[in-house]
């Protein structure tokens, strides 16, 4: 497993979708790495990945702790409140805010301002958690009273298909939400992020302008 030959490959591709969509900005790539070692999310590191995503607690303390301190850590996976004050001050953005009770206990866990995404289940699968896209307006608006969130962006999951086209139109969809919850100018949800595209379809998440991409097997492989 070559992570830095792998990761050139990987920002060939968001290169050549990038233009293919028109946009001018490539995506960060986050270092999905629940699945492979502490040395082989140092081999990340060293190949020049610096935003690492977990979503399980165990693996988010060993990697946080095991990598060097420039890192950014990504809390991607859902959260129990009760987990809550055991990560949410040690990372610097949670992709996956899906629920008041859950925003209630980081807000009173939060000893700072914590950058969140709010999960949208665009595709409107029972199997994916998430708020359903036309909830999202409201749900946003109910967050103004908890000071220590700010919503910088939305992030979904697509379903596993080899429909292009289809996955395509899930990403265009919560593009034009982001877009219009940017619109709104509200302080403590400026939303101008994007979260989406996964290994098997990163490439068609960069075509329509995601600002993160959260890749683990086609950059680090897997390893149980």
């Amino acid at each position: 497993m070559n992570v830095q030959y792998n990761l050139e490959q990987i920002e060939k591709q968001l290169k050549t979708h990038c233009e293919k969509g028109n946009i001018s900005t490539l995506p960060n790539v986050i270092a999905v790495t629940k699945y492979v070692t502490i040395d082989r999310a140092n081999d990340a590191y060293h190949a020049g990945i610096r935003h690492f995503g977990e979503n399980r607690l165990e693996g988010f303390q060993l990697k946080k702790e095991a990598l060097p301190d420039d890192i950014v850590m990504h809390f991607i996976g859902s959260l129990q409140t009760r987990k809550v004050k055991e990560v949410i001050n040690e990372i610097d953005y949670f992709h996956a805010l899906d629920r008041l009770k859950l925003a209630k206990e980081i807000n009173k866990r939060a000893e700072h301002k914590i950058k969140c995404f709010v999960q949208v289940n665009v595709s409107g699968e029972e199997s994916k958690q998430g708020v359903a896209l036309e909830d999202v307006n409201t749900f946003i608006e109910t967050l103004e009273k908890y000071e220590n969130l700010e919503v910088v962006g939305l992030m979904t999951m697509a379903p596993l298909t080899d429909d292009e086209s289809y996955i395509k139109s899930l990403f265009q969809s919560l593009r034009n939400k982001r877009d219009e919850i940017k619109a709104l100018n509200l302080n403590y949800a400026p939303c101008t992020e994007l979260s989406m595209g996964m290994s098997n379809d990163f490439h068609l998440a960069a075509e329509e302008g995601a600002s993160f991409v959260r890749i683990g097997t086609k950059l680090v492989g897997k390893e149980e």
